[in-house]
């Protein structure tokens, strides 16, 4: 069985971004894969400052084993300031060649205002550094506060390739 890990970049309760990452996760389950949400709000994570040793937080191996056990990923993360919100990219940080070299991921960001690619295309960069593989299709989510089942309907074409060369249609 594929088993995915989902990683959502927002804090914020009632969060967009989380709700999406559902949806994908739910359509992903759907499909026959294992999904395992990383939920960073309830994870207490340090602030990476570049070193390996984090024996105070256990909270980061259980993240590093969820993804290093995982075939793929889907992240999905808000878009501020134009890029990459600062908990996914310190989760990512928090992580090396040893978790995420291989993986399959598929992004999705959300924004408030009109759509654009910032944060997936700062998505595309950080994950191609450490050796992922990001779907060529990807999700920007644009005004989301009235994006309703456009949302879901987007989702549900999307596939993902996992490394046991299976195929997940989201």
């Amino acid at each position: 069985m594929v088993k995915i890990v989902g990683i959502g970049g927002s804090l914020r309760p009632g969060s967009y971004s989380q709700l999406a990452l559902k949806i994908a996760a739910g359509r992903a389950q759907a499909l026959g894969a294992e999904v395992e949400i990383l939920d960073l709000r309830s994870l207490n994570l340090p602030f990476c400052d570049g070193e390996n040793d984090y024996h105070d937080y256990p909270d980061v191996e259980k993240l590093r084993n969820g993804v290093k056990q995982a075939d793929g990923l889907i992240l999905a993360t808000p878009e501020y300031h134009g890029s990459v919100s600062g908990a996914l990219k310190n989760a990512l940080d928090l992580m090396s060649f040893e978790h995420l070299d291989g993986k399959v991921a598929g992004a999705i960001s959300v924004l408030g205002g009109q759509v654009n690619s910032n944060a997936l295309n700062d998505l595309r960069t950080i994950l191609r550094w450490v050796h992922a593989w990001v779907i060529p299709e990807q999700i920007a989510i644009g005004q989301a506060w009235k994006a309703g089942s456009a949302l879901k309907e987007r989702i549900e074409r999307i596939k993902l390739t996992s490394k046991k060369s299976r195929h997940l249609e989201l």
